[in-house]
């Protein structure tokens, strides 16, 4: 069975979001999951099992990072066209996948935690703002 196959349900409740969205948030986990594991000398950490949940921030971070490393100029709209515009949007995919099994939550998550955590609009293009600074 594909992953296709697995979020046919997740899909035919939700269609706010296309398949590209669900399969970019499981590919962020595993990116934020990846950055956590890493210290800030870029020394790998201990890999237990605690180390393998990620935070609402950890994750929006990671899928806002893994997003400009994938598509640069275009992450923005690749994403929107998927659905994904906010951090809320990553909230609501996540919940989507907790509800259908395919991912679980940890009893102290929430929902809200997603929700605007920062603007996904303004992080993207940050990265590609050149300041006078920078020219000189």
């Amino acid at each position: 069975m594909s992953l296709r196959d697995d979020l046919a349900n997740v899909l035919a409740r939700d269609a706010r979001y296309s398949i590209h969205a669900y399969v970019f948030v499981f590919e962020a986990i595993e990116f934020a999951r990846k950055q956590k594991r890493v210290d800030s000398a870029g020394k790998s950490r201990n890999k237990s099992k605690i180390d393998r949940h990620v935070t609402a921030k950890e994750l929006c971070e990671g899928a806002s990072q893994l997003a400009l490393a994938q598509y640069g100029l275009l992450a923005l709209g690749v994403l929107a066209q998927w659905g994904i515009r906010t951090t809320s949007d990553i909230g609501n995919v996540v919940y989507n996948l907790i509800d259908s099994g395919d991912l679980e939550a940890n009893p102290s998550d929430s929902r809200s935690e997603f929700d605007e955590l920062f603007d996904f609009d303004e992080v993207l293009k940050r990265s590609f703002v050149v300041t006078m600074d920078e020219v000189a």
